[in-house]
């Protein structure tokens, strides 16, 4: 892997963080250097360059991305270790209990845009939250999941991603699937145009019930389990051939993505708010897009197909 600043250059947090924060970042640093490594494996050709930074009101992280591979167009795997003493609007709206208390983020997010259509688009983040306050218990919450954006859906693909998905979630209780699922549905929903941005996933958020080592243990099993559930699908789609009329139909349904991240998406609005890396924040958007007024796909093409996919449903 190549790298523009070595890695051993990513700023250190500004303050010694709490015993919990540090592990959580050990695993990340280290998820971030696996992702990384088996991206490039799966492309084949390009690797991934990284941009270490800091933010001046605390923090820092590194930015990796892999841009004109074999398969992946554009590929952005972020470490971010952030904190504050002030929350942002969008946070203590949700939160009322954080005013006035100082907070880390950790987390690791990954956006991948592949290069052929019928590769599907994916994204995953795990994070870690906590905001302290002198004579007061501390806050602390896990967060994340992952959900898969295909242009043109294999169904055995979807019901192996859910497969895993329900299989990681097994051990944590008989109705964390189901309940994460729906929380993925109704996440990724564009109102405005009455669809799912994709297939699902999971998606979760303020998990704290059981305990820190029983978060924790499963925000490491969120992450293996996206590789488990992403890397065949690459494998089994990458050679497939591809015309122009299928790449500009992805361009096209790239615009949705770029509608959601901009218009709904919680992490964005947070990031932006809390004086994040622009950057950083906005690699999730595709390299190429177009948009096209009042596209419609003929009547029982391939294209059309996909709405049949855009609506919550049961995949295993």
């Amino acid at each position: 892997m190549s790298h523009e600043k070595p890695a051993h250059t990513s700023p250190a947090p500004t303050h010694e963080a709490p015993t919990q924060a540090r592990q959580v970042e050990t695993f990340l640093r280290d998820f971030q250097d696996r992702l990384c490594a088996q991206l490039e494996a799966a492309d084949g050709s390009a690797q991934f360059r990284e941009d270490t930074w800091q933010r001046a009101e605390g923090g820092g992280g590194r930015t990796r991305i892999l841009r004109d591979g074999a398969v992946f167009e554009q590929a952005g795997v972020g470490f971010s270790h952030v904190m504050g003493t002030t929350m942002p609007p969008s946070a203590t709206a949700h939160r009322p209990e954080l005013a006035g208390r100082a907070w880390t983020a950790l987390g690791v997010s990954l956006v991948i845009h592949p290069l052929n259509p019928y590769v599907p688009t994916t994204h995953m983040n795990v994070r870690y939250f906590e905001a302290r306050k002198d004579g007061a218990e501390p806050v602390w919450w896990f967060g994340g999941g992952f959900d898969l954006t295909p242009y043109y859906p294999f169904e055995n693909d979807v019901r192996h991603w859910h497969s895993v998905a329900k299989n990681l979630c097994a051990p944590y209780g008989d109705d964390v699937y189901a309940r994460y699922k729906k929380w993925c549905d109704e996440y990724f929903y564009l109102k405005h145009r009455a669809e799912t941005r994709g297939v699902g996933g999971l998606f979760y958020d303020d998990l704290s019930e059981g305990g820190f080592e029983r978060c924790f243990a499963f925000m490491r099993d969120v992450g293996q389990g996206f590789i488990d559930a992403y890397l065949p699908i690459v494998e089994k789609r990458k050679s497939i051939l591809f015309s122009e009329r299928e790449r500009e139909f992805q361009l096209y349904r790239r615009g949705r993505y770029v509608e959601f991240n901009l218009v709904y998406d919680r992490g964005t609005l947070f990031g932006l708010q809390s004086g994040g890396r622009t950057e950083s924040i906005l690699m999730s958007l595709p390299p190429r897009v177009r948009y096209e007024y009042g596209y419609t796909p003929e009547p029982g093409s391939a294209e059309a197909k996909l709405a049949d996919y855009l609506v919550p449903q049961d995949w295993v």
